[in-house]
């Protein structure tokens, strides 16, 4: 079963004595503008070595039509490492471009395939081809968001915390302007989803976001689901806690009436959606007050 690796890691966190989350009112609704259409680039290739996946190593632009210097939110798709494709999630260019915001999805290889730190090198490989080209395309370089659900939220926290795979294209964590993951996994227990991290000592250490805060962090945004994965809600909660106890600016929210898998659908369906608003409103934070359905 897709979900089984995933579902155990979460339950071996069952024992950890989270902080409280942050519950305060809801935002002001953000609402799109009517002016702005959406513009499709799609299969492009981000890395074209000898061994690439002909599939998997391409990510699909959802552009605000005639917009410039727009933020630009990176998205990971989930699929407990499995499973998955960039082309089940095109909606996020339906809901976010009309807020101005430019959308990049991506795909990368799956488990059993490849293991860890082969998802999270293409996941990089995929950034690095974002910081250097999405400018082409009108998108601001400086104001890039990176955001996933469930395996792409690891991977996006991973790709924030632990330095060494933007490293490997000279970039930073300074790159990134916020990280929003959706119902992720931040520890992994050892001896645990050896599928998708392999066996060696330290494989499991390696691919856990909370083992490699630093306090460099750039500011995030972490949801879950009220009704997530047993143990994933306070998973969420001991990340945040790491990072605040760094000084890194994050928030976790919990979405309410939702599960692991419809707090996506959700977000896929509406603009509307808590979790939607919740993340519109971060990025008009950090953006000096756009996207908010302004054109840019």
């Amino acid at each position: 079963m897709i979900i089984t690796a995933w579902l155990l890691a979460c339950l071996a966190m069952t024992t950890l004595s989270p902080s409280s989350a942050r519950h305060p009112e809801p935002p002001a609704l953000i609402v799109p503008s009517t002016q702005i259409e959406m513009e499709k680039v799609l299969d492009i290739p981000y890395y074209t070595g000898v061994d690439a996946d002909e599939k998997k190593h391409k990510l699909d632009l959802f552009l605000p039509k005639g917009k410039k210097n727009f933020p630009v939110l990176f998205f990971v798709h989930g699929g407990s490492w499995t499973s998955g494709d960039r082309k089940m999630y095109g909606n996020m260019g339906t809901v976010f471009t009309k807020h101005g915001l430019g959308v990049v999805v991506i795909s990368y290889r799956l488990s059993p395939a490849i293991t860890h730190p082969e998802h999270i090198v293409d996941v990089a490989r995929a950034f690095d081809w974002t910081v250097k080209n999405i400018s082409k395309y009108g998108g601001n370089t400086d104001e890039i968001f990176v955001s996933g659900h469930s395996a792409g939220a690891h991977l996006v926290s991973l790709l924030a915390t632990n330095g060494t795979y933007l490293k490997a294209h000279n970039l930073t964590a300074k790159n990134i302007k916020g990280v929003i993951p959706i119902s992720g996994i931040y520890m992994v227990p050892e001896g645990v989803m050896t599928n998708v991290v392999g066996k060696s000592p330290g494989a499991a250490l390696s691919a856990s976001p909370t083992q490699h805060v630093t306090g460099k962090e750039p500011p995030m945004l972490v949801l879950y689901a009220d009704q997530d994965f047993g143990g994933c809600g306070a998973m969420s909660k001991v990340f945040v806690e790491k990072l605040t106890n760094a000084k890194v600016s994050a928030t976790i929210e919990e979405i309410t009436g939702r599960t692991h898998v419809s707090i996506m659908a959700r977000i896929l369906s509406s603009d509307a959606d808590p979790a939607s608003q919740l993340m519109l409103t971060f990025i008009a934070k950090h953006t000096k007050g756009r996207p908010a359905g302004k054109a840019n």
